[in-house]
């Protein structure tokens, strides 16, 4: 009499699975990754720390007894500072990573502009490509 064994062992590697997840959650946070919320909190940073600086060499001329008021004036002066500039740093931040971008673009078409007319200098079928195109843009 003969008997037929059935193991049920898994279709997938426990370990690759593990590793399949974690990458495609590495890819799932750089597609939500936004780089001008980085910029934006460093430039806030930066705008508040001078005001309190300033703030600070303010009050210390007048705080001598009254450390207390001192300490909470600034604060609420740094609580504002977060309050008024957060929209200005983001504006800035946005700004600045859309013209670093409109850069790139540019750099990266000049090159590629580059590369095809030293190929096409060397290709006649690449240049006769070219002038094709061009004669055929020229109205």
């Amino acid at each position: 009499m003969a008997s037929f064994i059935q193991p049920s062992f898994p279709r997938e590697h426990m370990g690759v699975a593990r590793v399949e997840s974690a990458v495609g959650a590495v890819g799932a946070m750089r597609r939500g990754f936004d780089s001008t919320r980085g910029l934006s909190a460093m430039l806030l940073a930066a705008m508040v720390s001078s005001l309190v600086v300033v703030a600070d060499q303010l009050i210390e001329t007048w705080a001598d007894g009254h450390l207390m008021v001192a300490w909470v004036a600034l604060w609420l002066v740094g609580f504002a500072a977060l309050a008024i500039f957060a929209g200005a740093a983001r504006k800035l931040a946005v700004t600045f990573v859309g013209a670093m971008d409109a850069w790139s673009a540019r750099v990266a078409r000049a090159r590629a502009d580059e590369r095809l007319w030293v190929i096409a200098r060397t290709d006649p079928r690449v240049m006769a490509d070219l002038t094709a195109a061009m004669s055929r843009n020229v109205r």
